[in-house]
């Protein structure tokens, strides 16, 4: 454990604190995690698979040989390895520019484990907050007395100066609080954040009540990107296509477009081909002035909803 280591103009978002550009490794390094939030697709069956630290190893000099600058450490929760920092520092030592941590934060804020990390070569920062609010925090995470270090984590970030993004899950239980949550997080002193929509694959496959239909999350999510864009916080929504987001198209993000490479401990493949991934034009999409770059739809929603809210815009 790591406490334990020695469009139009007036809609154009706010940009600073963006990634860099290029191809990214994106390693799952373990399904284990200190929490059990209510939406999240890894079985109890995943949390022990791992990928071992010479599978790491290899994927690194791999993808640095192909041209690969930037890596980010995901899980599960990366912070539970034990040799999280070694592999920083293999990381730089190889050759990665950008070094980043997507992580819940609940060990950041602990003693000197952020300043280790930094030391080690860590150049940016994605915390998990799912929600802002205690009491829906912890019983969205199933943990009790784990939102105060999650906040310390985020501040220990902060005070550190690094570049540091939140991820927020949309929800049906979190939607109603979405824009308290961004309003939170610029109070804080974080940057931007991400908003991801929920998934009804794996774990969550059956858990069809925490996923809302589009026509109901958009008006919601464009409300507080308004709000984002008149405070200069930088805001990216995944996964909800173009053609709803109207004007505030341009706050669309796609993670895969400058090409992902992601190595887990069940497979190796490209972002583009995951079930997390939107990847279905219906025929509603056909000559949509967004087509040549909108990644589609994802599976799992179609399954659930359909396409019937899908228009094309020309």
């Amino acid at each position: 454990m790591l406490a334990r280591l020695g469009a139009a103009v007036c809609n154009r978002p706010v940009t600073s604190g963006t990634e860099p550009a290029g191809p990214l490794l994106d390693v799952i390094l373990g399904y284990d995690c200190n929490l059990a939030c209510d939406y999240c697709t890894i079985s109890p069956a995943m949390r022990s698979r791992a990928l071992p630290a010479a599978a790491v190893a290899r994927a690194l000099a791999e993808a640095v040989a192909e041209g690969f600058r930037r890596v980010q450490f995901t899980g599960g929760e990366p912070t539970l390895r034990a040799d999280l920092l070694p592999l920083v520092r293999r990381a730089r030592a190889l050759g990665f520019d950008d070094v980043k941590l997507q992580s819940n934060g609940l060990l950041l804020g602990a003693g000197d484990n952020l300043r280790r990390l930094i030391d080690a070569g860590l150049s940016r920062l994605s915390i998990s907050i799912h929600t802002h609010e205690a009491t829906a925090y912890e019983s969205l995470v199933r943990r009790a007395g784990t939102h105060a270090a999650m906040v310390a984590g985020l501040r220990a970030a902060i005070a550190a100066g690094l570049p540091t993004r939140a991820d927020v899950i949309l929800q049906r239980s979190t939607m109603p609080r979405l824009q308290g949550a961004l309003q939170w997080l610029h109070g804080l002193g974080v940057r931007g954040a991400d908003l991801w929509f929920v998934s009804l694959t794996d774990h969550n496959r059956d858990n069809l009540d925490s996923m809302p239909r589009l026509r109901e999350v958009v008006p919601t999510v464009r409300e507080a990107l308004a709000w984002a864009r008149g405070h200069g916080f930088d805001v990216r929504s995944l996964h909800i296509p173009r053609c709803l987001l109207g004007d505030d198209h341009v706050h669309a993000f796609d993670p895969a477009a400058q090409g992902v490479r992601v190595v887990s401990p069940d497979a190796r493949f490209d972002l583009r081909d995951s079930r997390l991934t939107g990847s279905v034009h219906v025929p509603a999409c056909n000559g949509c002035a967004f087509e040549a770059r909108c990644p589609g739809i994802r599976p799992d929603y179609l399954e659930r909803y359909g396409g019937e809210e899908f228009t094309a815009v020309r």
